[in-house]
């Protein structure tokens, strides 16, 4: 099947517009619109402390967790500590995020 260009100015002008708009939304992708900035309080961890006891706690008092599941929760506290597993020790500290 041989295609022909009819009108290379019409062509053109779509080649351009199709491009601006799959580059403008290629950046508006990247983009966040929200207007919360996310603070960290930290906590320190004392005897009996696990992080399903600390991530029920914010899930009840932190509006940043408000209608999150509680498995989500205890991910993200320990990828924003870098914890490897759900070990804790008493007297560390983590850095937990709120609003």
């Amino acid at each position: 099947m041989n295609l022909k260009i009819k009108n290379k100015r019409k062509f053109l002008r779509s080649v351009i517009i199709l491009f601006t708009v799959i580059f403008i939304l290629f950046i508006g992708i990247n983009q966040t619109y929200s207007k919360v900035e996310i603070k960290y309080k930290e906590n320190y961890i004392f005897a009996g402390d696990t992080l399903w006891s600390i991530a029920t706690q914010e899930l009840k008092n932190n509006k940043y967790y408000e209608n999150k599941d509680i498995r989500l929760i205890i991910q993200e506290i320990k990828y924003i500590n870098n914890l490897q597993n759900s070990e804790l020790k008493e007297g560390q500290k983590i850095k937990i995020p709120t609003i």
